[in-house]
């Protein structure tokens, strides 16, 4: 018998800007149980909101500015950073070993994740932008001309054509 564990649900849901049509009946506001009377309200979990009544049980930033998306769980409504904060994965930087927090952008090779910072070649720190050729020899980051140079220690040196 295979041993498992039980997950969670990821719980997103959009939100969603709506302009009040002045002829319609107002819609209450899930938040404060008040009629809407703005000009704008926001729709989401099928229920109406006030702006400024939706939003992150945590850090109350208005959902409505920070993205389309909100999350759910445990009968919260969390913006993303801390719905990753609380029930994200961490990890550790594969070039520092120190902890990356969920919700922090990150580099990726292979099945290696790097923080923004530590995503440089590992001989000369030359650090790498979108759309740099990298290379990763021995689970080390190089730059192309680190790496060639390595190739041509060993022996054997990059056709060029």
């Amino acid at each position: 018998m295979k041993e498992g564990r039980a997950a969670a649900a990821l719980n997103v849901s959009s939100i969603q800007m709506l302009s009040v049509q002045p002829d319609t009946k107002p819609k209450g506001c899930a938040g404060c149980n008040r009629k809407i009377k703005d000009r704008y309200l926001l729709k989401a979990l099928d229920k109406y909101w006030h702006e400024d009544c939706l939003k992150c049980a945590c850090c109350d930033c208005r959902l409505g500015e920070v993205g389309s998306t909100l999350y759910t769980k445990a009968n919260l409504i969390l913006c993303r950073r801390d719905y990753l904060r609380l029930f994200g994965v961490t990890g550790n930087c594969a070039a520092c070993s120190k902890l990356i927090p969920a919700f922090e952008m990150v580099m990726r090779a292979k099945d290696n994740v790097y923080h923004l910072d530590c995503f440089a070649c590992q001989l000369c720190n030359q650090r790498f932008c979108v759309g740099d050729k990298f290379f990763l020899k021995n689970n080390m980051i190089l730059c192309q001309t680190d790496y060639e140079e390595g190739l041509m220690k060993e022996g054997y040196a990059p056709q060029v054509r």
